[in-house]
C-alpha cells in the first residue's frame, strides 16, 4: 500500500476542518492568506467562501504546493494561488488580506513573533486572523501512544508541533507581533489514522518509523507492538486517537 502524506493530512483531520471552517468568518469579498496551507484543502475551502475575492496559500514544501494547484484546478477554483515560501521571512503584499487562516501551519517559525510580525504587516487595520494549532503533546493522544510504543520518548520527535500549546505564551507572541484580542476555543475531536489496522500501520511506519532510528525499530518487537496499539485503537470508523487543539482567533488593530 503506498503512502500518500496529502490525502493523509486531509483525512487524518476531516472533523477538525468543520470547527476550523466555521472560524474563519470569511466574506465574499475578502482576500484571505493561508499560512502553511499544505495540499490547499482549507485554501479551497477559504476560496470557495470568498468566490469574489481571493486566497493565497503559502508553504515551505513545493511537493505538497503541486498537489494544491492540481486539486484546485480539478474544482475549477479561479481565485486561488499558491506560493512557495517560509511565512516568517516571505515578503507579501503590505496590508493587503482581510483574513489569515491556517490549519496547523504556524507552530514550526523559529522566530515566532518576527513571523507572526510578518503575517501582520500583509493584513489591513482590522483583519482577523484565524489558527488552529496543537494543545500539549499529553493532551493528544496521537502523540504520546505512538511515541511510547515507538520508544521515542515523550513525543520528542515532534515537540515543535506543540510550540503554541501554552496559551499564555501564544497570548504574548501574538500581542507582541501587534495583534489584540486573542482567544481560545477548545476544538475535541479524534484524529482518523487509517480504515484499516494495515492503513493506520502504513501511516505511522512513515510518519514516525521512518523519520529517525528510534530504540528498536530494527526488531521484530516494534512493528508487533505498533500494530497492537493501532488493533486497540480500532473503531467502526476506523482508527482513531483522541486529540485536543486550539482555534486561536485574533485581530490586527
Amino acid at each position: 500500500m503506498t503512502f500518500n502524506r496529502a490525502d493523509f493530512y486531509d483525512t487524518e483531520l476531516h472533523r477538525h476542518n468543520e470547527h476550523l471552517r466555521s472560524a474563519f468568518k470569511i466574506g465574499p469579498h475578502d482576500r484571505v492568506l493561508d499560512v502553511g496551507c499544505g495540499a490547499g484543502q482549507s485554501t479551497r475551502d477559504a476560496a470557495r467562501i470568498a468566490r469574489n475575492g481571493s486566497v493565497l496559500g503559502v508553504d515551505v514544501s513545493e511537493e505538497m504546493l503541486q498537489v494544491a494547484r492540481r486539486r484546485s484546478r480539478e474544482e475549477g477554483l479561479r481565485n486561488i494561488g499558491f506560493e512557495l515560501g517560509d511565512a516568517q521571512t516571505k515578503v507579501l503584499p503590505a496590508a493587503h488580506f482581510d483574513v489569515c487562516i491556517s490549519r496547523f501551519g504556524v507552530m514550526f517559525f523559529a522566530d515566532p513573533v518576527a513571523a507572526f510580525d510578518n503575517i501582520g504587516q500583509a493584513m489591513r487595520p482590522g483583519a482577523r486572523l484565524a489558527l488552529m494549532v496543537w494543545q500539549a503533546a499529553d493532551r493528544n493522544e496521537w502523540a504520546t501512544a505512538i511515541a511510547n510504543t515507538l520508544a521515542l520518548g515523550s513525543a520528542s520527535s515532534g515537540a515543535a508541533a506543540f510550540s503554541l500549546a501554552d496559551r499564555a505564551v501564544t497570548t504574548g507572541i501574538l500581542t507582541k507581533a501587534g495583534f489584540a484580542s486573542v482567544e481560545f476555543a477548545e476544538v475535541h475531536e479524534p484524529v482518523f489514522y487509517g480504515a484499516s489496522v494495515d492503513a493506520a500501520y502504513d501511516a505511522v511506519a512513515s510518519l514516525f518509523m521512518e523519520q529517525g532510528d528510534p530504540k528498536g525499530t530494527e526488531t521484530d518487537g516494534v512493528p508487533q507492538r505498533v500494530r497492537a496499539l493501532l488493533n486497540s485503537h480500532m473503531t467502526s470508523d476506523g482508527v482513531l486517537f483522541d486529540s485536543r487543539a486550539w482555534i486561536v482567533t485574533a485581530q490586527k488593530p
